[in-house]
C-alpha cells in the first residue's frame, strides 16, 4: 500500500482514518481504538498525517 497522506478524526476512544495515495485516490478507510493507534502507525512507512 502506497500511502501519501492520512487524515485522522480524533475522538475520545475511537479514531477514523482516511488515507490517500499520490493520485489522491482513497487507499484506506479504517476505524481504530486508542489502544490500536501506536501499533498501526509503527507498521506504516513514513507519510504526512
Amino acid at each position: 500500500m502506497n500511502i501519501k497522506r492520512i487524515g485522522l478524526d480524533l475522538a475520545k476512544q475511537i479514531f477514523q482514518l482516511h488515507a490517500v495515495d499520490h493520485h489522491e485516490r482513497v487507499v484506506l478507510r479504517k476505524t481504530l481504538r486508542r489502544s490500536q493507534m501506536l501499533t498501526f502507525f509503527t507498521r506504516l512507512e513514513p507519510c504526512l498525517i
